[in-house]
Formats: structure tokens, C-alpha cells, sequence
């Protein structure tokens, strides 16, 4: 078993004291919150209607579900490594991925700039799997969290440089 799977089963033995909660209620409200408001704050609305997209584009209803999810899983990696290396390469990355991930958004949607979008997200995407990487040694199950994540802003980014070279 990895450090990380060991800690963690260790606290569901010992049960988590009330602060880990606390902390895990602020990454989750930050995440999941800060996500839900920028989603709401810079939607798709009539112009990127109107743009060309690829035949691999999803239906629109599915982006609220999925990024609800994997929000959640960031929440909750960002938690585990804060709890074990809060000052850590690796939580400095998470910071990082989380800024990223809510600048695109406003640039693809507000800005109207799917082109300044796709530098955002292949650095998230450099990010995530940074991020992955140095987490993998502080907590293993948290670096797995973020692979549905990674596996998600590739695809973002391909679809975003479809949308980049359509229109």
C-alpha cells in the first residue's frame, strides 16, 4: 500500500477529527463553489452558439454534471495533500490548476477569445499532470483523483483548438 492509501485508511480507523472536516467543507465550498460561479457567471450564452464546432462536440447539458464531478475530485486531492504537505510542491500546483481552470471560463465565454483560452488550458493541462506527478509520493489516491480531470482538460483542449481552427 502507498503512504497516502495507508494514511488514509489509517484516519477512517482513527475517524477524522473535526478541523480535517472543517478543512475538507473549505476545499470543497472553494471548489465546487468558485466552479459552480464562474460557470454561472460566464456562460455559453448566444455567441458560442453561433460558433463552428467539431462533430466531437458534446450536447451542452453535459458540462454542468461533469465538471460538478470532477470539482468535487479536486476538492477533495487538494484536501488530502494540503493535509499531509500544505506547503508542498505539489499543493502549490493544485493552486495553480484551480486559478487556471477558473480563468478559462471567463476568457472563452466573456472575453470571446477561444484562442487566449487554448494557452489557458494546455497550461492547466500541464498543471494537472504536474500536479499528479508530485503528488503521487505525498498521497497516491489523491494523485489518482486528478486523472479523470487530466483525461477531461485533454479533451477540452482538443475541442477548443477544433473551435480555435473552425472559426
Amino acid at each position: 500500500m502507498g503512504t497516502g492509501e495507508a494514511d488514509f485508511s489509517k484516519s477512517l480507523q482513527q475517524g477524522c477529527d473535526v478541523r480535517d472536516l472543517l478543512w475538507l467543507v473549505v476545499f470543497v465550498a472553494v471548489t465546487l463553489g468558485g466552479g459552480l460561479a464562474i460557470g454561472f457567471l460566464a456562460r455559453p450564452g448566444d455567441w458560442y452558439a453561433r460558433l463552428k464546432k467539431p462533430s466531437f462536440n458534446p450536447p451542452n447539458w453535459i458540462f454542468a454534471p461533469v465538471w460538478s464531478l470532477l470539482y468535487f475530485l479536486i476538492a477533495i486531492a487538494g484536501w488530502r495533500v494540503f493535509g499531509r504537505a500544505p506547503g508542498g510542491a505539489a499543493m502549490v500546483l493544485w493552486w495553480i490548476a484551480l486559478a487556471l481552470n477558473f480563468l478559462w471560463s471567463p476568457i472563452f465565454f466573456r472575453l470571446h477569445r477561444p484562442d487566449v483560452a487554448l494557452v489557458v488550458v494546455l497550461a492547466l493541462l500541464v498543471a494537472d499532470v504536474s500536479f499528479a506527478a508530485a503528488a503521487w509520493p505525498v498521497d497516491t489516491v489523491a494523485a489518482l483523483l486528478f486523472v479523470p480531470y487530466i483525461a477531461w482538460v485533454a479533451f477540452a483542449s482538443v475541442l477548443n483548438a477544433a473551435v480555435v481552427r473552425l472559426n
